[in-house]
């Protein structure tokens, strides 16, 4: 799931990020402001469910994906869409 929250006071958005899955040890969140190198951590909460909240700029646009596990890539199926990427694979994409 994506929840956007608009700032009325700073062209920014706050972004929370959630995902389930089963079985999953730790979640990374990659990619954002095409920055592919630095995961984010997702903290890990009751029920198998992991979150982060983001900000944002207005007006923009990204692509990410889900690392689990260090080594599992997945997209967001709650995402505003999805891109190709240079891998053959494509990567979510998100509006703001």
């Amino acid at each position: 799931m994506i929840q956007k929250t608009y700032l009325k006071t700073k062209d920014q958005c706050k972004v929370k990020f959630t995902i389930s899955m089963e079985n999953a040890e730790k979640i990374e969140l990659v990619g954002l402001n095409d920055d592919w190198s630095n995961p984010v951590a997702m903290g890990k909460k009751k029920g198998d469910i992991f979150e982060c909240v983001k900000t944002l700029p207005k007006n923009s646009q990204h692509e990410f994906k889900y690392l689990v596990n260090g080594s599992e890539w997945r997209n967001d199926p709650d995402a505003d869409g999805e891109t190709s990427n240079e891998y053959g694979g494509t990567n979510s994409l998100l509006v703001i």
